[in-house]
């Protein structure tokens, strides 16, 4: 399995999310595997099958989730010498040269990524174009409406 990188809090979170899958919703499908037998037949018992598709999942995420972790590469951004240039981790203020609105992105690992809060890939087309760049650069971004210029206001390296 090839490294997976992670921030801090994206490691955090996924050791969370490990915990809770194994000491609260594992013993929970468990517990209701045992009383879906009660019933009876297992054949034709709804709430038996769907006891052990829910079992099947958690497994399934349990082992992605220790499988991720075990190929690791946790990066503190904070302990980084970047010398104000965008890496992996950063926090990005960005104003959009056509319409003047900002936004701010961290750059984050793929497992990591949720736009809704702000969190976009280190693979996606915007944070490539951000790479490398420092405060007062411009970068060039391929959307599919074409191509949007966007300013670099402030790199913060916040954990």
């Amino acid at each position: 399995m090839d490294k997976v990188y992670l921030t801090v809090g994206g490691a955090e979170a996924l050791r969370e999310e490990l915990k809770h899958l194994k000491t609260v919703v594992r013993p929970k499908i468990v517990q209701d595997i045992a009383v879906a037998r009660e019933h009876g037949d297992l054949k034709e018992n709804a709430e038996y099958h769907a006891a052990r598709e829910q079992q099947s999942f958690c497994e399934g995420r349990i082992k992605d989730i220790e499988g991720k972790l075990s190929n690791a590469e946790v990066i503190d951004v904070s302990r980084v010498e970047a010398n104000g240039k965008v890496i992996f981790g950063s926090t990005v203020d960005l104003m959009d040269e056509e319409t003047e609105e900002e936004i701010t992105y961290q750059l984050v690992g793929e497992d990591e990524a949720d736009i809704k809060n702000n969190k976009i890939s280190i693979t996606s087309p915007v944070a490539r174009a951000l790479i490398g760049k420092q405060e007062g650069d411009v970068a060039e971004v391929q959307a599919p409406g074409g191509v949007r210029s966007y300013e670099i206001v402030e790199v913060r390296y916040e954990v």
